[in-house]
């Protein structure tokens, strides 16, 4: 504080003693807090949805409805930890071996075998070559990159990759389709990189092009590579979608590719730039038995909402 402050304070207490310090005499009594009726009230009216045709409570409507100033209304929200306009997701696995299947991933993210290789292998689908009908203008200072609101489609292209879970290289190329004979072709070459006889363990997720007549046959052909499913609905669990969020995020939103090989070149580029810079080893923090704990909850929660409804 300031010399003046500690003064003031420093004299009222030798007039008026300990009393003295209990309120500030230099300042004026401002606003009355506000009643607690109506602050129990305006979390009860934010609580449910509003009943008119809206999605959301806004606080400008709660303070009319109300009748009380917006910054007011703003306090009792933030004070109350209330974000109306806000939407968190969830999933909650209805896998009945989700335990079992979360145990088996983590585990070997966590304790991989000995002088085996651990991948997460999944396909990005849908990625779109999406230029514009003109040509954008380059930001300069006081102005920013602009670009035409339309958009020309010039194909989509999958991305099937594999993220080596001990060092955290990534191997992936594009194909034009989404199926087993494309699934089984990309394994192929991932083997290619593999030296014979050396066991692999392959983290998938549940979608049906790994679980195809094709690729149980591929799979017998090679007794030494092992396939372990994450539960259903828990595809996050999975290492290689952090990798597809990167390449989501850095290279492919708000990109321009005026042609579907742009698309495919620009794809192969950030693969070989993320393996030459930004590759570590993938690292799994949650305990599996906290997760399937979390599940339980939700299922109960659920189960309770249905039950009261």
């Amino acid at each position: 504080m300031s010399k003046p402050t500690v003064r003031r304070w420093w004299d009222r207490f030798l007039a008026e003693g300990v009393d003295g310090l209990l309120y500030d005499a230099t300042r004026p009594p401002g606003k009355a807090p506000i009643p607690g009726d109506r602050v129990k009230a305006a979390v009860a009216l934010a609580m449910p949805p509003p009943p008119e045709h809206a999605r959301h409570w806004t606080v400008r409507a709660l303070a009319e409805r109300l009748g009380m100033a917006v910054s007011t209304m703003h306090g009792i929200l933030k004070a109350n930890g209330l974000r109306p306009h806000q939407v968190r997701t969830f999933k909650v696995s209805r896998d009945p071996g989700s335990g079992i299947k979360a145990r088996d991933v983590i585990g070997l993210y966590v304790d991989p075998p000995d002088h085996a290789v651990v991948l997460s292998v999944d396909e990005k689908p849908r990625i779109q070559a999406l230029g514009r009908t003109q040509r954008s203008l380059p930001m300069k200072p006081g102005h920013a990159r602009t670009r035409t609101h339309d958009h020309r489609r010039n194909g989509t292209t999958c991305l099937p990759a594999a993220l080596d879970v001990a060092t955290g290289r990534v191997v992936g190329r594009t194909a034009d389709r989404h199926r087993s004979a494309e699934f089984t072709a990309f394994l192929d070459h991932v083997a290619g990189g593999i030296e014979p006889g050396r066991p692999v363990h392959v983290i998938l997720d549940n979608v049906s092009s790994h679980k195809s007549a094709e690729v149980r046959e591929w799979l017998k052909e090679r007794p030494d590579w092992q396939f372990h499913f994450t539960p259903t609905s828990a595809s996050w669990m999975n290492a290689v979608e952090g990798f597809f969020s990167k390449l989501s995020r850095q290279r492919l939103k708000n990109a321009v590719f005026n042609s579907l090989d742009e698309c495919t070149a620009a794809i192969g580029g950030y693969i070989e730039h993320h393996n030459a810079n930004h590759a570590r080893p993938f690292r799994w923090s949650r305990n599996p038995e906290d997760l399937v704990e979390a599940w339980k909850r939700g299922h109960r929660k659920l189960e309770e909402m249905a039950s009261n409804e």
